[in-house]
């Protein structure tokens, strides 16, 4: 028997608008329930939707980088169904002409990439927050609705829980690239929900499990868990009965207890019939020509994945380095900047990450933001290269540029971090050194397991006796001489 996971992704988006979909109320967060509506978002009677041209521009934006065809005509329509956190009893989204299509995005699984197709990205607006803990009701607060949501759909080409992750995870990062998006999981801008069956072969009679999709996942760790245990409750409910299969099953809705890390059975699955769609009557269809769509093509930045690898190729860092440096834009733009100053990948990359991406951690900044331009770093790393300071030196010196905007250079010569390399000055203490532990150089030239122990000893000596401003590549040639004497 055989069993392959099949899974397709719906992804939704909140895009990084300052107001709704469809009215002027502030986007949000942890405001007062209820303080962010307006007559249009609740639903009055006779008010008129107004579309957000910038929500627009940011989904057009992010369908180029997904390279799905962008629809040059859509429309708006209304889906019906009630919930309490849906004030108007319907949902303006895209139904059947989407605003793009037919895409498809490259991910890295394992040292090989893989090709997911986008069935389609579409523009709507989300619904309200209900509300249950701790209290003996339900309460709804409808600052959330109308928040412009950006709902990506791939085609079921994922096979494992880490591909879905895998997927989410390049996602977030695409979406924080092109600044359409701040997708932070803890604030709710990114949800997850993936449709799951699987295919089991049977001594060659093939089954279909029936299709659940797992609902406002808002988390890798929780994409993968699900997605992993329904892999498994698939083959244990059709190993109970062969006749659990799509032919004999609707589709269903489940939700994932953290807790317990298993689904739960929520509801069957409404097809698109139930949904009632027809044409949003309030809206005009939107019509985007040449001039508008080279002015967004514009704003498409170089991608995260195409900047990793360019970083790998082109300054020879290693693919783990590069992706940390393009975990966000703003660090990337800051270490390609003064790469391209200084031409030295892994010096810069060893100063960002080992120093810079620290205290931006620590002051919850991005690198951009503290207050050491690219050109200084640029400058400490050909100091190192040149080995006019140590890596230790590095360090200090970094933290020295956070609060004095002199020059470097100028920095390591007033805290006295200039490292020595003039050999004749240096050849001094290692000859006192060398005169002063006799025994340590007599290990040092033995040959034996206790030579290698002995001569970072001497090493250390040489480094303390200079105050650790010795140039260790000329203090090693130096040893190498006088040990061979």
């Amino acid at each position: 028997m055989e069993t392959k996971l099949v899974v397709g992704l719906e992804i939704h988006v909140q895009l990084a608008c300052e107001t709704k979909m469809f009215c002027g109320c502030k986007l949000g967060f942890n405001d007062p329930p209820n303080s962010n509506v307006c007559p249009v978002c609740i639903g009055m009677p006779g008010v008129l939707p107004v579309m957000n041209k910038k929500a627009y521009e940011y989904s057009v934006r992010t369908a180029l980088a997904l390279n799905c065809s962008i629809a040059r005509f859509t429309k708006w329509d209304r889906k019906s169904y009630y919930y309490p956190d849906l004030p108007k009893n319907y949902q303006i989204s895209q139904y059947d002409l989407p605003m793009s299509f037919d895409g498809v995005f490259e991910i890295p699984v394992g040292d090989e990439w893989k090709k997911i197709r986008i069935l389609r990205a579409h523009l709507e607006e989300d619904a309200g927050k209900n509300l249950h803990e701790g209290i003996g009701h339900s309460q709804v607060d409808l600052n959330r609705a109308g928040t412009p949501l950006l709902e990506i759909v791939t085609e079921p080409d994922l096979s494992s829980a880490e591909e879905c992750r895998i997927m989410a995870q390049e996602l977030q990062r695409l979406v924080q690239f092109l600044g359409v998006s701040h997708a932070n999981m803890q604030m709710g801008h990114m949800r997850f929900e993936p449709n799951i069956n699987l295919i089991i072969d049977d001594n060659g009679i093939e089954y279909r499990t029936p299709i659940c999709e797992i609902k406002n996942l808002n988390s890798f760790r929780a994409l993968e868990g699900a997605v992993a245990y329904e892999k498994w409750r698939h083959l244990e409910e059709w190993k109970k009965d062969h006749n659990w299969t799509v032919e004999n099953y609707g589709k269903q809705n489940r939700g994932w207890d953290d807790a317990k890390e298993q689904t739960v059975f929520q509801r069957e699955k409404e097809e698109a019939h139930d949904y009632r769609y027809f044409p949003e009557p309030d809206l005009v269809p939107v019509e985007i020509d040449d001039a508008w769509l080279a002015s967004i093509q514009e704003t498409v930045c170089e991608l995260p994945l195409a900047m990793q690898h360019r970083f790998v190729h082109d300054y020879g860092l290693s693919d783990y380095d590069a992706s940390v440096l393009t975990s966000d834009r703003a660090t990337a733009t800051f270490f390609d900047e003064a790469v391209q100053e200084c031409g030295l990948g892994k010096r810069v990359a060893n100063i960002v990450t080992q120093f810079g991406l620290k205290v931006a951690h620590e002051r919850q900044c991005t690198i951009d933001q503290l207050d050491i331009s690219c050109h200084r770093v640029a400058q400490l790393a050909t100091m190192v290269q040149e080995g006019t300071v140590n890596a230790s030196a590095a360090a200090t010196i970094f933290e020295k540029m956070l609060e004095d905007p002199a020059e470097p250079q100028a920095i390591a010569e007033k805290e006295n971090l200039i490292q020595k390399s003039d050999a004749g000055e240096l050849e001094a203490a290692v000859l006192e050194v060398l005169k002063a532990n006799e025994q340590a150089v007599a290990e040092a030239t033995s040959g034996s397991k206790k030579a290698k122990k002995a001569r970072g000893f001497l090493m250390g000596q040489i480094m303390q006796k200079t105050q650790g401003q010795a140039n260790p590549q000329i203090v090693n040639q130096l040893l190498d001489k006088h040990l061979a004497d």
